[in-house]
């Protein structure tokens, strides 16, 4: 039928997903609802969290100044009893009952054993694991919207091959009619033709229930009213390679998934790093200036003062904890590579089916297009048959639904090609939007 676009045979070779061959509508959809859905808003926003994150691991490393104002008062205070001839004494106190003091003090680490800058890459690892995420929830997204985009491609041509059957269907009603009243058909002929028709109004009515309910999808996920005009049953030019292998190889490399595994294994390396440095040593430069009283010989006057030095410190115990958080780091480590093994297995299944489903479905199609050549010869003989009324109603009805099942058929072959393709397209990590 002329409302169908034949899928065309690709070469498989290449390994590659040309956006350009994508029809531009979807990739305006797919786009669309990147903006629209509120969970990219989330990961945009933990992707800034992220970065924040640095800025603060960064800071670790800088010097660090306060102000700091203090009074305090204290009783007894030690007074040194002096004397001064005869049976006099003088009493002189080397330290006043109100201490006051204003300082400024800082204090830079000097030597940390790479802890800052442990943390600076833990959390660049964090932040490359968060924009990898953005693109992994992108590429499920795509896939979800070009999966509604071309199940309403397959339903509208669906309902197109509905009303053509129909359409016929009353044709034949009318010619049947016309053979009742001039005595050469029966009224159950008549009947027999209304039921099909009431039959495939039925389906009709069915598909286009579906059909709303992914209208209603769409827009859910991009916030647009899909325009219900046209029906094109486009497919994407995707090239594929016929070896598991290859594929697998481009998915390690293209997919998000991957690169999100990539970013835990990461992740893990600078926690275990970051665990092996605590207990370390750190040598810290102190220094400080202000004003307090308490110095002889005036000590209620307030005076300038300063202060500086270096602190080390060296931890001696900390009740094995260092220990104890190095083999947990260890064992996630672990559990993250372990976890690649896994990943591995589960997209050579993936991988295999959709290969199969498309060599299979490309197959099946020559075999339709086939069966839709002879189905239509048989109808169209069938029904020269009923108008010279050699043949019956039950054997043009017989044809009719005979082509409709070969080009029902095709469309669905047509439609597991299309979806079987997306899906290499996804566990590949394509962008064809």
């Amino acid at each position: 039928m002329k409302r169908f676009i034949f899928i065309l045979f690709i070469g498989l070779s290449a390994g590659q997903l040309h956006a350009q061959h994508v029809p531009s509508d979807l990739k305006t959809l797919i786009n669309q609802s990147f903006s629209y859905f509120p969970a990219f808003k989330e990961l945009d926003q933990a992707v800034a969290v992220e970065n924040q994150r640095i800025d603060l691991a960064k800071a670790a490393g800088r010097p660090s100044v306060a102000a700091t104002g203090s009074y305090s008062y204290q009783h007894p205070v030690s007074v040194v009893t002096i004397p001064t001839g005869g049976d006099q004494v003088t009493k002189l106190s080397i330290m006043p009952n109100s201490n006051y003091k204003t300082m400024v003090n800082g204090s830079y680490t000097l030597w940390d054993f790479g802890t800052v800058k442990t943390g600076v890459e833990r959390a660049k690892a964090s932040l490359q694991y968060a924009k990898d995420n953005v693109m992994y929830n992108k590429n499920q997204m795509a896939f979800q919207v070009a999966n509604i985009y071309y199940q309403i491609a397959y339903l509208k041509s669906s309902i197109a091959i509905q009303d053509s059957v129909i359409n016929f269907l009353q044709y034949n009603k009318r010619d049947t009619e016309v053979k009742f009243k001039n005595g050469d058909a029966l009224k159950y002929d008549v009947l027999s033709i209304q039921s099909s028709i009431d039959q495939e109004n039925n389906r009709k009515i069915d598909l286009q229930n579906n059909l709303n309910k992914q209208y209603n999808l769409m827009q859910y996920a991009t916030g647009i009213q899909v325009s219900k005009e046209g029906a094109d049953f486009n497919f994407p030019a995707i090239s594929e390679s016929t070896d598991a292998t290859s594929v697998l190889e481009n998915a390690k490399s293209g997919n998000a998934e991957y690169q999100l595994l990539k970013d835990k294994i990461t992740m893990a390396e600078t926690e275990l790093k970051m665990s092996q440095i605590q207990g370390k040593p750190s040598l810290v430069l102190n220094a400080g200036t202000g004003f307090a009283n308490g110095y002889v010989p005036d000590i209620n006057k307030f005076r300038y003062a300063y202060q500086a030095g270096i602190t080390l410190n060296i931890p001696i115990y900390q009740g094995g904890r260092i220990k104890k958080q190095v083999s947990l780091s260890q064992g996630q480590l672990l559990q993250s590579k372990l976890a690649q093994q896994s990943l591995d297995n589960t997209f050579s299944r993936d991988i295999a089916q959709a290969l199969t489903d498309i060599e299979s479905n490309k197959a099946s199609l020559v075999n339709a297009n086939d069966q839709i050549m002879e189905a239509k010869e048989a109808q169209k003989f069938a029904q020269s048959r009923f108008r010279n009324g050699t043949g019956t109603n039950l054997e043009l009805t017989n044809a009719s639904t005979n082509v409709q099942r070969a080009e029902l058929t095709r469309l669905q072959y047509q439609y597991q090609l299309c979806v079987a393709s997306l899906e290499l397209a996804r566990l590949e990590g394509l962008v064809y939007w």
